[in-house]
């Protein structure tokens, strides 16, 4: 292997399915709980925690089902946790409107997935209307 190339691999992974407020506490605490298995801080883990729920909250709302998978990742000496929120609402038509701070079609305050980027160390969100959205984010042990 090229020693300049890092091999990134899931060690294991949990699903959580969302359709209910009760689920977005379960995958909130399923998140914070790996969190603190792995060793993060309890900011860290907070931040974790809140990123899982905005992403499991838009599923409800959005698309009224879907699901949420946490992982954890390893590269070199560092490990991290993914999250993968997925549904097969009906997509996000403006992901570019949707990015911004403060917009929201909801009538919430617009922290949703600009706020989610911005307390993830990776975000990547992939959304075509008619077809769903799936949002992955990552966030690093430091």
């Amino acid at each position: 292997m090229d020693k300049h190339r890092v091999a990134i691999r899931a060690l294991d992974e949990t699903r959580i399915a969302i359709c209910a407020d009760m689920d977005i506490v379960a995958a909130r605490q399923c998140g914070r709980t790996l969190a603190a298995e792995l060793g993060f801080s309890n900011t860290d883990a907070t931040l974790i925690a809140t990123a899982i729920s905005e992403l499991a909250r838009n599923i409800v709302i959005y698309a009224k089902e879907g699901e949420i998978t946490l992982s954890t990742l390893q590269k070199s000496e560092s490990c991290g946790i993914v999250v993968v929120a997925h549904d097969n609402g009906p997509g996000i038509p403006d992901l570019e409107q949707a990015m911004k701070m403060g917009y929201s079609t909801s009538g919430s305050l617009g922290f949703g997935l600009p706020g989610v980027s911005r307390l993830m160390d990776e975000f990547k969100i992939d959304s075509r209307p008619g077809h769903g959205t799936t949002v992955t984010i990552k966030k690093w042990k430091r």
